[in-house]
């Protein structure tokens, strides 16, 4: 079975931080089970992460980008060799700001 290294991006790290704190701020039992689950998503990416769907925004871009869903957020993230490289952690309310994938 192939591993791919999994890599979390500076401002992804944040995003997962700026959530679990908003979340917080109302339900401390229900920040720490979010952030529990999005470490546990994302360290499951380590096998098979072409299991996850494509994002629909993905048409605008020249790379595939995929995504994990859980509850109202989206970890979205590409795939490059034998790595995953977790791009951001957003809701799925907001629109997804297209040159936060420019290189």
């Amino acid at each position: 079975m192939r591993k791919y290294q999994v890599e979390i991006t500076k401002i992804a790290g944040s995003d997962i931080q700026e959530i679990f704190q908003y979340i917080l701020r109302d339900n401390k039992k229900a920040a720490i089970k979010w952030v529990e689950e999005i470490e546990r998503q994302i360290d499951r990416l380590e096998n098979f992460p072409m299991r996850c769907p494509i994002i629909p925004e993905a048409q605008e871009l020249e790379e595939k980008y995929r995504h994990l869903i859980y509850g109202n957020y989206r970890t979205i993230f590409r795939i490059e060799e034998s790595k995953v490289i977790i791009m951001r952690v957003i809701h799925g309310a907001r629109l997804l700001d297209l040159r936060i994938f420019e290189r």
